[in-house]
């Protein structure tokens, strides 16, 4: 049985999906590569985005990692106090977290892919 929402909750609920939105897009980040990162739908994604499906409570460090900001942050309960990182991820530290979401043999598939490029462009550093 389904239980009701309260009007205190959808007001979280949907201020709790304005924040991932907004934070998933200063991630540069689309609800598929967002969904796809957590391993659910991006059907999930929209509807925490609008407020209209909760989110399961396990996957909210996963998403909090996801987008670079503190779970209580996420929450909308940061303190003054807690010391915030300076703009944005850069691109690349966006790519580490999805990776870093990926099943392990996915992960050793881009490690290996990375070794390769990271090898080649030495290599024509040395050549030049």
């Amino acid at each position: 049985m389904a239980a009701s929402i309260s009007s205190e909750e959808q007001v979280f609920m949907t201020e709790l999906g304005n924040r991932i939105s907004a934070l998933r897009k200063d991630a540069g980040l689309t609800q598929v590569q967002m969904a796809e990162a957590l391993n659910v739908s991006q059907q999930a994604v929209q509807s925490w985005e609008a407020g209209r499906r909760r989110i399961q409570i396990p996957i909210l460090p996963a998403v909090a990692k996801l987008l670079s900001v503190s779970l209580e942050g996420l929450l909308g309960e940061e303190s003054e106090s807690t010391p915030r990182k300076r703009g944005p991820a850069s691109r690349l530290e966006q790519q580490l977290q999805i990776i870093g979401q990926l099943p392990k043999s996915k992960q050793k598939l881009v490690s290996e892919m990375l070794d390769a490029v990271i090898a080649q462009a030495q290599q024509a550093g040395t050549d030049g």
